[in-house]
């Protein structure tokens, strides 16, 4: 099969004949998941965060590796500590911003070819606490873009003085 026809076929349907949707996606600009503009809010060399299309809970993000890895057991610790703080800042932020009472994190590459990345699921007051928030139906993504400007511009600030503190 051509790549070009690749494009055509589910994540789910990529995954299955080993390929990574993400990686694919990525090379052909949105081809797989559609243009991420409202979802992107943080991108360097290492990793991309952004607002799940396709949400479990409203806020609900992803951190993701720029370079392909299966898993946080293949990913350099230089990547995986970058990760683990920024989930720590968005917790922080998402919990200020959206007035949740927890934000969850969780990584379930699963699948032949899945790309890493960690997910934070917020769980605000109303909800019941526990795992059911993994597995929560999922819903449309609805772009606020009060909130989207928000979380990002708190989140470059971060970025910001991490890399003035590198200096």
């Amino acid at each position: 099969m051509l790549e070009k026809d690749l494009i055509k076929l589910t994540p789910k349907e990529l995954t299955d004949l080993g390929i990574c949707p993400t990686c694919l996606n990525k090379k052909y600009h949105g081809a797989i998941f559609g243009d991420d503009s409202k979802l992107k809010i943080y991108e360097d060399d290492e990793i991309e965060c952004l607002f799940v299309g396709n949400p479990r809970s409203v806020g609900h993000m992803m951190i993701s590796t720029q370079k392909h890895y299966h898993d946080m057991s293949e990913a350099p610790d230089k990547i995986n500590i970058k990760i683990i703080k920024f989930a720590k800042q968005f917790m922080k932020i998402l919990k200020n911003i959206l007035n949740c009472e927890r934000v969850y994190l969780c990584t379930m590459s699963d699948g032949p070819m899945n790309h890493y990345h960690v997910q934070l699921i917020p769980r605000y007051k109303n909800e019941e606490r526990g795992s059911q928030n993994f597995v929560k139906p999922r819903q449309p993504y609805v772009y606020n873009e009060k909130i989207f400007n928000n979380v990002k511009k708190q989140i470059e600030e971060y970025a910001n003085k991490k890399n003035k503190n590198k200096k």
